[in-house]
């Protein structure tokens, strides 16, 4: 007889009646209810596992009061970054039966709230609020009736919840990569000094040549995340005579530019200079002469844990403080050993 009914789609009332039990006790032994025995409780979870019963998730959502949806609020639906994450969100979701109901901010902080209030009229169970770059952000408050998380711009509220790269990490990763390379000369090579990502890669790099009793060849520069200020950077550490035989830069859009300033004055990549990017944006890791090492920021990790942590929070659990994701390198041409 069980046999039978598992070639169909189980339902509560096939499992209460192998259980031998009613449905009332069945749905309350599945949904962990007090005043159950544990045989009895047992003997339900038993019948469900080998009738490969899977509950009716709008019924569950009925029962707790729920609309088995979020809100996703992003400030950039066009940005390398905020896309990835979306996707790491969304499968993460996806798989716990909760639909996703997506607004674009466009960066503008009135707006956000306006979407954040909009998406609570329509009676979603949670908020994921996304930034495109990781600069702590000002929270929202705790009074929306339902949990938000924050991902890749942390909220400056220690009690929120907020997921994002480990920036730090990845500037120690990047030069103890050089070095494990044989590089013993870094230059750094920063981006806008104005973000976090900047600075905390900055730190990260000099705690890693602290370490080993080295200092940055050359002095550290700051300027905007794009090819022509890697080109002038790199310009000026040849023309003032530094001596280097590796290069951190801040991004992948910073090493291309600093690639092409190298190569213009006969240096080899990596013979004579090693360059490592940051981003991993694959339009330029891959197009770059030759494939630039770059340090993926694990986004779409980001997104699949925020949106776990989302859940936990909406089923009474939930975390606070901000957690980072660590980052990962991908070697390619740019940073080979020397021989």
């Amino acid at each position: 007889m069980a046999e039978s009914r598992t070639r169909q789609t189980a339902r509560l009332e096939d499992v209460a009646a192998l259980a031998e039990v009613s449905l009332a006790t069945a749905s309350k032994a599945l949904h962990n209810k007090p005043r159950i025995s544990r045989a009895t409780k047992e003997r339900v979870l038993d019948a469900a596992k080998r009738l490969n019963y899977s509950p009716n998730k709008l019924a569950q959502s009925l029962a707790r009061g729920t609309s088995g949806t979020i809100g996703l609020v992003t400030s950039d639906l066009q940005g390398r970054f905020s896309t990835p994450i979306l996707i790491g969100a969304e499968n993460e979701l996806r798989a716990q039966s909760t639909s996703v109901l997506l607004a674009n901010a466009r960066g503008d902080a009135a707006l956000e709230r306006l979407h954040v209030e909009k998406l609570l009229s329509l009676k979603v169970d949670g908020l994921l609020i996304v930034q495109c770059e990781t600069n702590p952000r000002p929270s929202l408050g705790r009074d929306w009736g339902v949990p938000l998380v924050y991902l890749y711009g942390p909220s400056t509220d220690i009690e929120d919840c907020s997921v994002t790269c480990d920036n730090v990490e990845a500037g120690r990763m990047a030069v103890n990569h050089l070095i494990s390379c044989g590089r013993n000369k870094i230059a750094i090579i920063g981006g806008d000094e104005t973000y976090t990502a900047s600075t905390d890669r900055t730190k990260g790099a000099l705690e890693a040549l602290s370490e080993v009793g080295l200092e940055p060849a050359g002095p550290i520069r700051y300027g905007k995340w794009d090819e022509n200020w890697g080109r002038a950077a790199a310009r000026l550490l040849l023309d003032q005579g530094v001596e280097f035989d590796a290069v951190v830069c801040q991004s992948d859009q910073l090493a291309r530019g600093c690639i092409d300033a190298l190569k213009q004055q006969g240096l080899r990549i990596p013979d004579d200079v090693a360059v490592i990017g940051h981003d991993n944006w694959n339009v330029l890791t891959s197009s770059s002469r030759p494939s630039l090492t770059s340090i993926d920021n694990e986004t779409e990790t980001i997104g699949r844990r925020a949106a776990r942590y989302l859940m936990d929070a909406i089923n009474g659990d939930p975390h606070h403080g901000v957690e980072y994701v660590h980052c990962r390198l991908i070697q390619r041409e740019s940073t080979l050993p020397l021989d």
